[in-house]
């Protein structure tokens, strides 16, 4: 059974930045597309970003397009999200999740079998 639990996230100005992991046991994640989600209080879950099995295909939302980059290292078993130029309404929790069906990434969370517990990301001054 895939286990996924996210770190990394915390406080930070605007501007800053933050990296967060997804770090997997039980499984090796070669065989999972990853996504990153964000739910923001009051908000639906929003995709932010995603990743194919192999690394080659990536996606971003249009809102953190640019700032945000998502990468994996199969080796360590961990998919990170680089989060640079961050703004207030980055502020939600932040969690990762693993699709073993397809290669390629998603940005709907329907397809994801296994989600992490989610890590707090503020972003104020």
């Amino acid at each position: 059974q895939l286990q996924l639990v996210e770190s990394g996230g915390g406080l930070a100005q605007p501007g800053g930045s933050l990296r967060l992991s997804c770090a997997a046991s039980g499984s090796t994640l070669d065989y999972y597309a990853i996504g990153w989600f964000r739910q923001a209080p009051g908000k639906e879950r929003e995709g932010v970003s995603c990743i194919s099995r192999g690394g080659g295909f990536t996606k971003y939302a249009d809102s953190v397009k640019g700032r945000f980059t998502i990468s994996r290292d199969n080796a360590k078993n961990t998919v990170y999200l680089k989060m640079d130029s961050l703004k207030p309404e980055d502020t939600a929790v932040y969690y990762c999740a693993a699709d073993r069906r397809h290669y390629y990434c998603s940005d709907y969370g329907g397809v994801y079998d296994y989600w992490g517990q989610g890590t707090q990301v503020t972003v104020s001054s």
